[in-house]
């Protein structure tokens, strides 16, 4: 079976070598988003699944939309079948029939929950505790096309967004490579039920965390924006971001530790913050003008020989 895989971010470069390595499957080309500005200089840069087809000897088809330009060098590929993992832009009905297989996706939420751009965020911002994948056949809609297969995997106590992205990827390469199987073996794939929810795209304002919200509510926000857009706060008028998750402290010698939102503390070699409710732990941070660092090592520095009541975040 010739394949055309389409993908972008990291997340799709696992599925890509998974398929490459599939002797029953053939991956003719790959389709990506065109290079884009990295880092302060703004230097253009191919994205993740370009960077892996050019170590896999893969032909590139680099386009933000497929237009009927790119339908042409699609289809001079010879491939029966599309396999996408987060290209970025919807494929309008002229691309969704060019291939005559059609095209599978993998799509990681349990559909028809979290459609769109930032299912495993916004799953995890809303305090979700099982992370899911989807394969399904697209349509015209926003992941609304009938699925294939679908699976869980429980969130971990000290995950964030990328390290669930990364292992869904792992876990969801193989299925990909199934349930393009399935597609040509002729199983017919199930029409979604439900109410759908959806999953737009997080921002820089959505990383910043509010103390006097409760804990399981800031835990959860810090948890689905990293490392992006990435968690922050602000102390003494500069950014101040948080780079990993943050732990719960529910235990009652914790929670009787005097804590105003937003107050910085050291209990037992923990670094604290007050909450809405129980306090929290900070593991990794980064404070402004510095790389992230251990809490406890930012909290010895900041906080030794100082006034402590007044390192409190804003």
């Amino acid at each position: 079976m010739k394949v055309l895989f389409a993908g972008t971010p990291q997340a799709a470069v696992e599925p890509l070598k998974h398929l490459v390595d599939q002797e029953d499957l053939d991956v003719v080309a790959v389709l990506t988003r065109p290079d884009a500005p990295v880092g302060r200089k703004k230097t253009l840069t191919p994205s993740p699944v370009a960077q892996a087809a050019a170590e896999l000897g893969l032909a590139v088809i680099k386009a933000d939309r497929v237009d009927a330009a790119v339908i042409d060098q699609i289809l001079v590929t010879g491939a029966q079948v599309g396999a996408v993992v987060a290209y970025g832009a919807l494929l309008k009905p002229a691309a969704l029939e060019a291939l005559p297989m059609g095209w599978v996706n993998l799509h990681f939420s349990a559909l028809p929950a979290w459609r769109g751009a930032a299912p495993v965020q916004q799953s995890l911002l809303a305090g979700e505790t099982t992370a899911a994948a989807t394969t399904f056949v697209l349509d015209e809609g926003m992941d609304t096309g009938p699925v294939l297969r679908r699976f869980t995997d429980p969130v971990r106590a000290d995950d964030v967004a990328g390290t669930v992205l990364n292992r869904l990827s792992e876990v969801g390469a193989p299925v990909l490579a199934e349930s393009l199987r399935d597609l040509a073996n002729g199983v017919t794939p199930t029409p979604q039920t439900g109410q759908g929810t959806k999953a737009p795209k997080l921002t820089g304002t959505d990383g910043r965390i509010d103390w006097n919200q409760p804990a399981e509510r800031i835990a959860a926000r810090v948890r689905a924006v990293t490392p992006e857009p990435g968690a922050w706060t602000e102390l003494d008028g500069a950014r101040f971001k948080i780079t990993g998750h943050v732990v719960q402290r529910h235990e009652p010698d914790a929670q009787e530790v005097p804590a105003p939102p937003g107050q910085v503390m050291i209990h037992h070699g923990s670094v604290l913050v007050g909450t809405g409710s129980h306090p929290v732990e900070l593991t990794l941070v980064q404070p402004a003008g510095k790389k992230s660092m251990a809490a406890s090592d930012w909290a010895r520095g900041r906080m030794t020989g100082a006034d402590t009541s007044e390192v409190k975040f804003a």
